[in-house]
């Protein structure tokens, strides 16, 4: 399957969105089509075998629509947004400035001044209303005449129906009529404040992909490589991997790779929200956007262009704020019957004045029945709940936090439940030495002893080998003794070998007793050490027990932070893990979890059944793991939520990818996923109360065409402000 992601120009509300999602489906070969009317972009999953990106265009264009942008990476940003801003605003100053005499004859009647005949004559009225009618107002009927070519009806059909029935009544009746009145400042204003509720609404929409602009923002144009041994300044796009790149300090790493050459660190923040810069030294991976603080750096560029995370991220929030979450599936269904319904309603209206209301009256009957047309906003409903995505995906993700869409949103939402994976996401995943006990009674100096023993452990590749080494160099910083024989690693037990003439043993309890060493005396410390769920390693010199070592997986820094807010928030914390229940219950006593919520003992492939244990008491479960190990128990939950590390972010994992690894990204997510859930029923429902109130009062002729026209456009802009409010949501 193909993905492509194109711009379609041309769609001026909810009805229009809905229809080219219809005419994409039933091509052949094309498995799904989502059109967002927020973003004006279509995302279209194909089969190429079956059709191709040109017969998508064709049928675009043959539904009244264009296509002015498209990439099948899904990562663009179209460059002609600001232009169109400019077009809008352009439109709108012209019909302002001719409007402005119409304004000055409404409030001459209102408050009863007597005005200039020549300004109020109706050729000079007509004058001023055609080039708005025709000029600033002609994009409404351009729109309206592809609509109807296309057998559908928008809101440039209601706009031009409405607008040219006051506009051709004025006329004609001016000629017919002599000394009637008109109506021209109704054709006049109403378009003037429809091109003002979209210049309005097309500002405030280019703030709700103001993440993605930012995320784009950071990738640099240009790149410092080696070529042929000199350096030399390339276009970024044109990095591939193997090569060289220079980042002096302050610029941004051009693409991921790895230091090859220089120290320095660097500034992370654009990837994983944490403002400390990181220390990059030789080895160590760095990603493309991140800042270089202030050391020369060399980096062999391992990914670039489509495959950066910089772009996998702005790829995936894209993606997101593409989709639909099942609440907005009411709103499509409503928007397709809507401009049909609301001009059927207007011709009833008309018929109803002109027969029954003021039978006879032409002029009012078509007066309310104008002001049916402009009220009725299918706008309001197709802005409500993308705009409110993607003002909340684009805010998590500047958090780093990916979320994958509307529906991954809406479901995080309802979460009572969420179970944390004990090993790398409740803890470091990396064990460590958290304690070094000596014997004082063996008379052998620490440093010595803590030497011998690294110096021992250090030709183990057993994970409690390593971390024993590295606690020991850190503590000490001496070198290490190098007259070592006959060393012997038995699995599972532990190593032993001469140290400098010196017979030394490392293992386990059971290892030492084997070997008939005496440990009594270090009972106590051993069953402390266990109890609190740590692994021991007992140091033996000439068959005299020394030291014992507590090795154990720490706990993460804002892990009990983290659980006390998902608390807090009303959610059942749970933790899994296949370690020893004794193990599992310290770990969980030290974050604030209960006894009786782990889960201990359990393999990987059983996780996913107690998942499904949960859910089917009837909670909502968000499980939390690494994305890779714990991916059946991530498919199972009705929230999968992963965590990423580094370049290495599982982001096909699970509906929601934190980046930064940090557990405290879990309560953040689930209160921006409240957020914006709250923030779509409200959009939802002040679009539907303000259609289901608005048209029947202009039936029933309570209402005057231009303030219609008027709570027409401020329609959309209020959706699109509430749903920026998202931007001032707290968060942790």
């Amino acid at each position: 399957m193909d993905r492509v992601t194109f711009k379609v120009k041309g769609m001026s509300c909810a009805a229009c969105a809905a229809r080219i999602e219809k005419g994409l489906a039933r091509l052949p070969g094309v498995s799904e089509a989502r059109v967002n009317l927020a973003t004006e972009e279509a995302w279209v999953e194909f089969e190429p075998s079956q059709v191709d990106f040109e017969d998508i265009v064709k049928r675009v264009e043959k539904l009244g629509y264009s296509v002015s942008a498209s990439n099948k990476g899904a990562t663009y940003l179209a460059a002609d947004d600001e232009s169109e801003l400019e077009e809008y605003k352009r439109r709108l100053v012209f019909a302002a400035v001719l409007s402005l005499p119409f304004l000055v004859i409404m409030a001459g009647h209102l408050l009863g001044l007597r005005l200039p005949g020549l300004l109020t004559s109706w050729l000079t009225q007509a004058v001023l209303a055609t080039p708005i009618q025709f000029g600033a107002g002609f994009p409404f009927y351009r729109g309206a005449y592809l609509a109807l070519r296309g057998r559908a009806a928008n809101m440039d059909v209601l706009v031009a129906l409405g607008t040219s029935t006051a506009y051709l009544y004025s006329l004609v009746s001016s000629w017919l009529i002599p000394g009637s009145h008109v109506y021209f400042e109704v054709s006049a204003l109403l378009i003037t404040l429809v091109l003002l509720g979209k210049y309005l609404e097309r500002r405030a929409k280019g703030r709700t992909s103001e993440a993605i602009s930012k995320l784009a923002s950071l990738q640099p144009n240009m790149a410092r490589v080696i070529r042929d041994g000199r350096e030399i300044e390339v276009p970024v796009a044109g990095l591939k991997a193997g090569d060289v790149a220079v980042v002096r300090p302050g610029e941004r790493i051009p693409a991921d790779g790895v230091v090859i050459e220089g120290y320095s660190t660097v500034n992370e923040s654009m990837l994983t929200g944490e403002s400390v810069p990181v220390d990059k030294q030789v080895g160590d991976t760095v990603v493309g956007g991140t800042v270089n603080e202030f050391g020369h750096l060399r980096v062999q560029v391992v990914h670039a262009g489509e495959d950066t995370v910089l772009a996998r991220i702005i790829r995936a929030v894209k993606e997101a704020q593409a989709s639909k979450a099942p609440i907005q599936r009411l709103a499509d269904v409503v928007a397709g019957y809507f401009v049909p319904v609301v001009i059927t309603i207007a011709v009833v209206t008309f018929a109803g004045w002109f027969w029954w209301g003021d039978p006879g009256n032409l002029e009012h009957a078509l007066v309310n029945a104008t002001a049916v047309l402009v009220i009725a906003c299918p706008c309001a409903m197709g802005l409500a709940t993308p705009t409110s995505i993607m003002v909340g995906t684009g805010k998590a993700a500047e958090m780093g936090i990916l979320i994958r869409g509307g529906e991954p949103l809406e479901r995080a939402s309802k979460v009572d439940t969420i179970v944390l994976d004990k090993t790398g996401t409740v803890t470091k995943g990396v064990l460590q030495v958290t304690d070094i006990e000596m014997v004082p009674e063996v008379g052998i100096e620490e440093k010595t002893l803590l030497g011998m023993a690294a110096a021992l452990e250090v030709m183990s590749e057993h994970p409690v080998a390593q971390a024993i080494a590295s606690a020991v160099i850190e503590r000490t910083k001496q070198t290490l003794a190098s007259d070592i024989r006959d060393f012997v690693a038995v699995p599972g037990k532990g190593v032993v070998a001469k140290v400098d003439g010196k017979t030394v043993m490392i293992g386990t309890s059971r290892f030492l007793a084997e070997a008939e060493v005496d440990i009594l005396q270090l009972g106590e410390t051993l069953e402390r050490l266990q109890a609190e769920g740590k692994t021991t390693a007992v140091v033996a010199i000439e068959g005299i027990a020394s030291a014992v070592f507590g090795i154990a997986d720490t706990i993460k820094e804002h892990s009990s932070e983290a659980v006390q807010r998902l608390k807090d928030m009303g959610i059942e914390v749970w933790m899994i893990t296949g370690d020893s229940r004794r193990t599992a219950e310290s770990v969980a006593e030290q974050v604030g979890i209960e006894r009786e919520k782990v889960l201990p003992e359990v393999l990987p492939e059983e996780k996913a059944r107690e998942v499904r244990r949960l859910q089917a008491q009837g909670r909502r479960v968000a499980f939390v793991g690494d994305g890779i190990n714990d991916a059946p128990a991530l498919a199972s939950a009705d929230v999968g939520i992963a965590m990423g590390t580094g370049t290495d972010i599982a982001m096909e994992a699970a509906d929601i990818t934190l980046v930064k690894g940090d557990l405290c990204g879990c309560p953040r997510a689930l209160v921006l996923s409240r957020a914006t859930m709250r923030n779509i029923k409200q959009n939802l429902f002040w679009a539907f109360i303000y259609n289901l109130i608005g048209i029947p009062v202009a039936a029933f002729g309570f209402l005057n065409p231009v303030f219609a026209g008027g709570a027409m456009a401020l329609s959309s802009v209020s959706v699109v402000t509430n749903a920026l409010r998202l931007k001032r949501v707290k968060v942790y």
